[in-house]
């Protein structure tokens, strides 16, 4: 890891004034007289960022085949909780405007408008990809396209793997209309009427998570519905298939777990996640040519307004096309091996190391094995009495959870804080506590009405001079899987101050103990008047006529207060640059109001999820990092952490790290006083600058 201080002309490098290509994505701004942007609107103009790297044809074509993935996912994300929401709140009959002056009637009207035109590109890029694949020997087939020997071998595998899964569900007086579970992608078959009566209405459901969406036969790839689709009159012998085509259904998730009144909170949340599946219909995506019939059938049962269905050409669940069985590495970024740090150098172990000094990691470019091997040391070391941790999104590595239960085992004192509700995880995370407990683990579900998103881990070791305390302290999930995916920071140390303030916050989150830290800011406590006590103390030196700025990463900023105290330090002379990867509800460039603010937007290869907050201070810059993006529900309603850069050479790091993201060219846009993203031209990307500093190491 590099730790090198910026030179003073990377502390603020000007802004990209040539090679600067057309702004491609939508505007933000949908009320001109408000000083905050639509947050809505700015989420999808992020997700246009996304599929603008779909289309990039500098992206080899599986990644870009990922990346129209990622925006069906995330589209599919914003109607199951964001539009959801926008619906709750008009059927609650709220007529009071948002921050940026918007009922919500008329933000619904709006993301309507967007959200058509974006599927309809999503898929037309996904389509795009697989025709350019079809020349590198990928071939995506229709059934018909396939050989006479090619056609009996699918034939066999719909026989033997795929039919015996189906269900075929016919609608009328004695079957009811069937449950269209959430993402759902089903057939629509009408079926001739017997003896002239009107077409019968049956509808499959293709099992797409049971079975791959994509089927492979030899070199050919086919959509699993398009199979079940060629031998659909198996299902129905001695009926007359008239039309069969594939629609798919979005529900409601937004699911509010009542925690004040739960008794027992892990029933809670199990009953919640029963009836999220029957949250209503928010969304219905059909293929054209849909029969009007089976369409109006839909459209009465779901209750869906016009607005609500969105006519495609396909493939519907772009989502499902994350995974191609096809290994070409050619068509793939290169293999990249995170480095090991010097955790792994030092012979006499991970202890005398931190005892040396922290230890920063940059993931994905530092390998979280490093994480890992701490974990397990700390399992097995007789001298360690006691391993405390934070789990918000785990994944499914045995090594984390094998190192806790070994812990447990080996008769250490293991606390495990598990955040039940951590939206879409909830399943996994109660599994892991069922695990955790059975191994003899305490497991605590947090404080009631806060979602506890801090990534921290509390180690107690016996030593010499007393027991000593240990440290991890993170921006991003124990999570393996992600850890190489992602952009993010991990800090160890044994630094004895915050040791001690992360051992308050472990007995806060336990025994609702009161805390008082001395180096940590810790929401919903501390850490919203820390920012603007710090945002505050740039103002002043601003008015002194010394060095004042602030340099910020994070990956949305919507909550108002904040976008306020940044307007002001902006008034005040602070000279402010954001690098915010999804939404920022801020307008930059302002004049007499943010003239001096400036922010990118930063994609790429990995995604960009690690926080830093950096203040001039006077020439004197302090450094933190953290779990919190400057969102409402991060500083009000989570408990997060937020740890300061202790050592001058972690503090350089993280000044550089930002300079170099903010030099980028490569997946850099720059957001525009109109509401406008950009997109920088140029190939200097920070990423790859990233990653080959690593290799050097």
């Amino acid at each position: 890891m590099s730790a090198e201080s910026p030179s003073p002309a990377e502390v603020h490098p000007a802004p990209p004034e040539s090679g600067v290509a057309p702004s491609i994505t939508m505007s933000t701004v949908a009320n001109p007289q408000s000083h905050l942007l639509n947050r809505e609107l700015s989420w999808l103009a992020f997700n246009e960022r996304v599929l603008a790297e779909a289309k990039d044809e500098r992206n080899p074509l599986l990644e870009r085949l990922k990346y129209a993935a990622i925006c069906g996912s995330n589209l599919d994300e914003f109607f199951m909780v964001r539009v959801a929401g926008i619906h709750r709140q008009i059927a609650a009959g709220v007529h009071t405007p948002g921050p940026d002056g918007l009922l919500p009637r008329e933000t619904l009207a709006l993301v309507r408008e967007r959200t058509h035109a974006m599927l309809r590109e999503i898929e037309g890029a996904a389509r795009a990809v697989i025709a350019e694949l079809r020349g590198q020997g990928v071939r995506f087939v229709a059934v018909g396209e396939l050989s006479k020997g090619e056609r009996a071998q699918l034939r066999e595998h719909y026989l033997a793997e795929i039919q015996p899964v189906l269900t075929p569900l016919i609608v009328d007086p004695s079957h009811p209309f069937p449950y269209m579970s959430n993402l759902s992608l089903n057939l629509g078959v009408l079926l001739r009427g017997k003896k002239g009566a009107e077409p019968d209405f049956a509808r499959v459901k293709v099992p797409v998570g049971v079975l791959p969406r994509l089927v492979a036969v030899g070199e050919h790839v086919l959509l699993l519905e398009d199979v079940i689709a060629a031998y659909i009159g198996d299902l129905f012998k001695g009926r007359e298939v008239l039309a069969c085509h594939v629609f798919r259904v979005t529900r409601n998730t937004d699911y509010e777990f009542e925690e004040e009144e739960a008794e027992d909170l892990l029933a809670t949340i199990e009953d919640g996640l029963r009836r999220r599946r029957f949250g209503s219909a928010v969304r219905l995506e059909l293929v054209a040519g849909l029969p009007d019939d089976i369409l109006e059938l839909l459209q009465e049962k779901l209750s869906l307004d016009d607005a609500d269905i969105f006519r495609l050409e396909g493939p519907l669940g772009t989502a499902d096309l994350m995974g191609v069985p096809v290994r070409r590495p050619e068509l793939s970024f290169p293999d990249f091996t995170p480095k090991a740090s010097e955790l792994d150098e030092d012979e006499n172990g991970i202890f005398e190391t931190l005892r040396a000094g922290d230890v920063m990691l940059h993931h994905p470019y530092d390998s979280f094995v490093n994480v890992l091997n701490f974990l397990e040391e700390a399992a097995h070391d007789p001298q360690v009495l006691a391993i405390k941790q934070t789990l918000y999104r785990t994944g499914d590595d045995p090594r984390l959870l094998g190192a806790l239960r070994d812990a447990a085992e080996n008769g250490k004192q293991v606390v495990a804080m598990i955040e039940l509700k951590a939206r879409f995880d909830e399943q996994r995370n109660i599994s892991w506590a069922r695990k955790l407990e059975r191994a003899g683990a305490h497991v605590v579900y947090g404080i009631t009405g806060l979602k506890t998103h801090a990534k921290v881990t509390l180690v107690v070791r016996r030593e010499e001079h007393g027991l000593r305390r240990y440290v991890h302290i993170g921006t991003g999930n124990y999570n393996p899987k992600t850890a190489r995916l992602y952009t993010d920071l991990s800090m160890l140390s044994a630094d004895t101050e915050l040791g001690a303030d992360v051992a308050e916050l472990f007995n806060h989150l336990t025994g609702y103990a009161e805390a008082e830290y001395h180096r940590l800011l810790v929401a919903p406590d501390t850490a919203r008047s820390g920012f603007e006590a710090l945002l505050e103390r740039e103002i002043e030196h601003a008015q002194a006529g010394r060095e004042a700025w602030a340099r910020l990463k994070f990956n949305q900023l919507t909550d108002p207060g904040m976008i306020e105290a940044l307007y002001r330090a902006s008034q005040a002379g602070v000279r402010i640059d954001m690098v915010i990867r999804g939404v920022c509800c801020l307008r930059p460039g302002v004049p007499g109001l943010s003239e001096h603010v400036r922010v990118h937007s930063l994609l790429g290869r990995y995604l960009e999820h690690a926080r830093i907050y950096a203040f001039g201070n006077g020439g004197h810059p302090e450094v933190y990092f953290g779990s919190a993006d400057w969102m409402s529900r991060n500083l009000d309603r989570r408990v997060e952490v937020i740890a300061p850069a202790l050592e001058d050479r972690w503090r350089a790091f993280l000044l550089g790290l930002i300079d170099t993201e903010w030099a980028d060219e490569r997946g850099s846009w720059v957001l525009g006083v109109d509401g406008h993203y950009v997109k920088v031209s140029g190939d200097r990307s920070a990423q790859r600058l990233f990653a080959e500093r690593s290799q050097m190491r």
